[in-house]
């Protein structure tokens, strides 16, 4: 019998996914179930974007270009701008939702057995993007008693090998919610330039605020450019 790879074996499965058949079958007794497994809210999708897909003039879907159609890409900037993150439309790839969009930038950055330094409680798919690109995962401990705040950057020092590539982030925080300052933003920019790393920022929960703090992004540091690479969706 053919045999599944050692990658194979070892993808962990979602945490996430493996409790939809539980949420299904409480479904069929009737019961109400509360989705906290998944960052999905119940907010209607507007009109307008139903609509757009609705009413089309496309008569072939054809293949585009491997980033993303030119005039998307520029949509999606004038997006960020309104936001006041300002990228250029050639520093945008679009990709199949923000997992793809780790895949690709942990291929990218990292060799097989490099290190990815993630502070902990974290997005539990991260083991699997990790697993499948190779990449070690090192956490970095916050803790409960401090809000699940940024660990002190000696902690991150002292995680740092020399196969370490990247520091990634999720702002505000799966699962935890906590949003980043800016002095933690920066002290992050700091840390990887200090050390020539990536800095990841997974920012796909941006809009979600509720406490009249401010959302920082990594796109509004000067000077890390080269560093920075901003996860969305």
């Amino acid at each position: 019998m053919p045999r599944i790879s050692k990658k194979g074996q070892q993808m962990p499965e979602s945490p996430i996914r493996k409790l939809v058949p539980f949420a299904e079958n409480a479904y069929k007794q009737g019961k109400t179930v509360y989705h906290l497994n998944i960052g999905q809210p119940d907010i209607k999708t507007p009109q307008i974007a139903l609509d757009a897909v609705k009413i089309h003039s496309l008569d072939i879907l054809a293949y585009t270009r491997s980033e993303g159609s030119e005039g998307y890409r520029e949509k999606i900037a004038n997006y960020y701008a309104k936001n006041d993150i300002y990228v250029k439309h050639d520093d945008i790839i679009v990709t199949t939702g923000g997992s793809e969009a780790l895949l690709f930038a942990f291929g990218s950055i990292a060799d097989v057995d490099d290190e990815i330094i993630i502070p902990e409680p974290f997005y539990a798919n991260y083991n699997g993007f990790s697993t499948a690109s190779g990449v070690k995962v090192v956490p970095v401990m916050s803790s409960i008693e401090e809000g699940f705040a940024l660990p002190p950057i000696e902690a991150f020092e002292k995680l740092i090998t020399p196969k370490t590539k990247a520091i990634l982030i999720c702002n505000p925080g799966n699962p935890t919610g906590y949003l980043y300052s800016q002095e933690e933003i920066l002290k992050l920019a700091e840390i990887v330039k200090k050390h020539d790393l990536f800095l990841i920022a997974d920012e796909v929960y941006r809009e979600f605020t509720y406490d009249g703090h401010k959302h920082y992004s990594v796109m509004n540091i000067e000077g890390i450019e080269e560093n920075a690479i901003m996860i969305d969706s």
